[in-house]
């Protein structure tokens, strides 16, 4: 098979749809108090981050436009994977030895910061993406879309640097980097999925 820049495109475009909609599934869940099977679904999410890197990556070699676009995806797919894999390996073990000895828990509170750190740079790289991409469509003439992902990925850009400087309690109890951060990525696979072939 033949992964084409078109074919590569929706691939990615794909990745970060159901991306957008496990992420917003676990943020749901876990507003909703229900317990959640973080291995099963930070697992999936770890293994589907590492494969968009590699069709990020491919993209942005194979473009004759939008690099800066397609870069931002990759490193933001790998800094997934170190997020995932952080919350995956750490949060456990540090969360025992924290519960046995109350002294240790400020280091579970270090883990859980870096965890969210790398994970607002990836929203970042990702805002990033949708901003570039999100304005290149609305110069195409698709002003609701174009428009409309510019705009998300703009505030997303804007409040998941913020959180990353301030601290993710910045905006308070309004979940603004991360709920910002998920409708730019949902945004951004809609636009990569109708890009049209001449985009190559």
């Amino acid at each position: 098979m033949e992964f084409t820049f078109k074919r590569t495109a929706q691939i990615v475009g794909i990745l970060l749809l159901i991306l957008a909609v496990t992420q917003a599934a676990y943020t749901g869940l876990y507003i909703a108090e229900v317990d959640v099977p973080r291995q099963l679904l930070w697992g999936s999410e770890g293994f589907l981050f590492v494969v968009l890197a590699a069709f990020a990556g491919s993209a942005a070699l194979q473009t004759k436009r939008h690099h800066l676009a397609w870069a931002a995806i990759a490193f933001a797919a790998v800094l997934n994977v170190v997020q995932v894999g952080v919350g995956l390996t750490m949060f456990g073990p540090f969360g025992e030895a924290a519960g046995a000895n109350e002294e240790l828990a400020p280091l579970i509170g270090g883990v859980v910061a870096f965890s969210f750190m790398v994970y607002n740079a990836a929203k970042v790289l990702l805002a990033l993406a949708a901003i570039t991409l999100g304005l290149a469509k609305l110069s195409a003439g698709s002003k609701v879309l174009g428009g409309l992902t510019a705009l998300i990925g703009a505030i997303a850009f804007i409040t998941n640097a913020l959180s990353m400087g301030m601290g993710r309690d910045f905006s308070g109890e309004l979940p603004l980097a991360g709920g910002s951060g998920v409708l730019a990525t949902l945004l951004l696979a809609i636009v990569l999925l109708t890009l049209p072939s001449d985009e190559a």
